[in-house]
């Protein structure tokens, strides 16, 4: 199993809800990169961290016009310009990130604490320099949606037995408590794998709350599986 896809995508639909929909462009892939689109409380619709993939377009067809592309993640630049500049929008940067504008083949436009006026605000989840990670989170508290990039995930290499949210694995020892865990959200959308859309916030909690105790199972099941491989 490849780490990233790449060639022909074959486009599995994950995460659909009223206002909303994900999918994963390479289901066979490792890193199980996952993209959404939500519709803003103006109707409008917002594409997060898309990886693009054969049918993309007509599944936001579905929900409307697509109004901007937002990259979440220094390193989730993706396929976000290509989907951009094919639907004539720009690209959404959070004001305070640092080195992803100038990469971006397509318009940019920077966001503060609310993403324009799509009922989401922003939430500074990662600015580190060491290790270098730049993570913006969106949360709707009316809807219950939360939308984290990188520091949770569903992912296999995210979850230590038992868990069906995990910290990620570089972020064990120092999980993101005081940037989610007073969030009390219903669903969890993330960048890799499958969200998480039935009691939500008790496996945003256990994630949290078990981080530091569960990284030695979760690094043994990962060499584990490195020297079964």
């Amino acid at each position: 199993m490849p780490m990233k896809g790449s060639g022909q995508s074959e486009l599995r639909e994950i995460d659909r809800w009223e206002d909303g929909v994900g999918w994963i462009a390479y289901p066979d892939e490792e890193m199980q990169r996952a993209s959404h689109a939500f519709v803003a409380d103006d109707g409008s619709v917002w594409v997060v961290d898309p990886v693009d993939a054969d049918g993309v377009d007509d599944l936001l067809a579905e929900f409307g016009d697509v109004a901007g592309v937002v990259v979440m993640l220094d390193r989730h630049k993706r396929d976000a310009a290509d989907v951009a500049n094919r639907h004539d929008v720009s690209v959404y940067v959070p004001d305070w990130m640092a080195d992803v504008a100038s990469e971006i083949e397509a318009p940019v436009e920077r966001f503060g604490r609310e993403l324009a006026d799509t009922g989401y605000q922003a939430l500074t989840v990662r600015d580190s320099v060491v290790p270098p990670w730049q993570e913006v989170g969106l949360y709707h508290e009316e809807s219950g949606t939360l939308v984290v990039p990188e520091s949770v995930g569903t992912a296999d290499y995210f979850l230590a037995p038992g868990e069906r949210l995990g910290v990620h694995p570089m972020l064990r020892l120092f999980p993101p408590e005081r940037q989610l865990g007073r969030l009390s959200p219903e669903r969890i959308l993330v960048g890799h794998g499958e969200g998480v859309t039935e009691d939500a916030t008790s496996a945003l909690r256990d994630a949290l709350d078990g981080a530091r105790r569960r990284t030695p199972a979760l690094y043994g099941k990962t060499l584990r599986t490195f020297i079964s491989g």
